[in-house]
């Protein structure tokens, strides 16, 4: 019978983490769900001076934004005495041994820690990533697996809550690697199996350096906060050194569940691009409903600008929810609610006479008031002017002038859309100002 898929994400609360760790996350809940097996959380919270709650209650908000729902979760903290059970058997069976050693702080105080005793042997594992590898053990000496009985260290704990959780796949990153000959020698001797291990090639930063907080990387609630969408953020992660193969990049949550697998992971460093993934959620937005946008984009409009026929127009101009405060502060949409200010020099089109200009608008002017109230939709503004425009040596002649009294910028929306949305009576009192 095939063992049920049983896989962990493992995270130290010791800090807000980057979305390169999250990326090791998306991973072993894609592959545990693929699977149909159990994906656990484990706070490895066992660092009692530099654990905190606050980043524990955040990796658990990142996960649910994420959509990563976990099937348990626990505390390292709370299987202390589990592990006090693994190392009294350790010490009895002669596979560790307590060992008095002057502390290293120089204070000269003898501490009595807890040495795994190290049989010196190569020790070979199969790795879904990097293939067999195989790694002598005699450098490591008898290393230091406890501090004392009541506080065990990272690779004691970690095996045995791997053993008691029946975890059966260790995704975890490259760094990771030189750990793995340890917990095996530790497994073996108290008699847990060695699980599969894919260890994931590093995320660097834009600079070719390992992801880091430090150096300006991002937490998911950054993220969150920024306006991205978490499909967005799941989808580009996940593309993080990543690739099912094909041309295709955009998958929702299920679709990715369904063709996740360890063969589309690249051996070497990942660069992770925040210009990529801003695509990525650009291209997610894309497929929302029209519901969907208005209600996203109107809670960061100020109540002049909530305008359904403004929807599209921003929803064109933005790659996450919060480049609308931008657009807002730099005055781009005010032309919406209040008449626009420039010189009138600028209505002027390359060398075209003002007088030529002046006759455009009167005629453009006359045209647009033929149009019905209830008619004036961008199709028909678009249809009239062009009439007009297309008899003139250059269409700018019209259209240039006709845009720049709408909306007084150089870079607008076209001149239809704009009529449309300030209705015929604003269209022709900022055409006739223009005049």
């Amino acid at each position: 019978m095939e063992t049920k898929v049983v896989t962990r994400f493992a995270p130290s609360p010791t800090g807000y983490l980057h979305l390169g760790a999250y990326r090791t996350a998306i991973f072993s809940y894609l592959y545990a769900k693929k699977h149909k097996g159990t994906f656990v959380l484990r706070i490895e919270d066992t660092d009692r001076e530099r654990s905190a709650k606050e980043f524990e209650e955040n990796i658990i908000e990142s996960l649910k934004w994420l959509g990563l729902s976990y099937d348990k979760f626990y505390r390292q903290s709370e299987h202390v005495d589990i592990h006090k059970t693994y190392l009294e058997k350790m010490i009895k069976e002669g596979s560790a041994y307590l060992s008095k050693e002057e502390a290293k702080d120089g204070s000269g105080e003898i501490k009595e820690v807890i040495r795994f005793k190290n049989p010196n042997i190569d020790v070979s594992f199969q790795d879904e990533i990097k293939g067999k590898v195989t790694m002598n053990t005699e450098d490591l000496g008898d290393f230091v697996i406890a501090k004392n009985m009541n506080e065990p260290l990272f690779h004691l704990a970690v095996v045995v809550d791997d053993f008691e959780a029946g975890i059966t796949h260790v995704i975890r990153g490259e760094d990771h690697t030189s750990n793995t000959p340890r917990q095996i020698l530790i497994q073996r001797a108290i008699g847990a199996p060695t699980p599969v291990y894919a260890h994931l090639p590093l995320v660097l930063g834009p600079d070719k350096l390992k992801l880091s907080k430090r150096r300006g990387a991002k937490s998911v609630t950054d993220y969150m906060n920024m306006g991205f969408l978490p499909e967005a953020i799941l989808n580009g992660a996940a593309f993080v050194g990543w690739n099912p193969g094909g041309n295709k990049e955009i998958y929702t949550h299920n679709e990715l569940i369904e063709i996740f697998d360890f063969s589309g992971v690249q051996k070497s460093p990942a660069i992770f691009n925040e210009t990529k993934l801003e695509w990525f959620n650009k291209e997610h937005i894309k497929k929302l409903s029209f519901e969907e946008l208005k209600k996203n984009i109107f809670e960061y409009l100020p109540n002049e600008l909530k305008i359904e026929k403004l929807v599209p127009i921003i929803t064109e101009r933005i790659s996450k929810w919060g480049d609308i405060g931008g657009i807002i502060e730099r005055g781009e949409l005010n032309y919406f609610y209040k008449q626009p200010e420039y010189s009138k020099e600028k209505l002027l089109y390359k060398n075209t006479f003002s007088e030529k200009i002046s006759e455009n608008l009167k005629e453009a002017v006359n045209a647009l008031e033929k149009i019905n109230e209830k008619d004036f939709t961008n199709e028909n503004i678009k249809n009239v002017l062009m009439q007009i425009a297309d008899k003139l040596e250059n269409r700018g002649e019209l259209l240039h002038p006709v845009r720049y009294a709408l909306s007084g910028l150089d870079k607008s929306p076209d001149p239809f859309i704009i009529a449309e949305i300030l209705g015929k009576n604003e269209t022709l009192s900022r055409l006739q100002k223009a005049l």
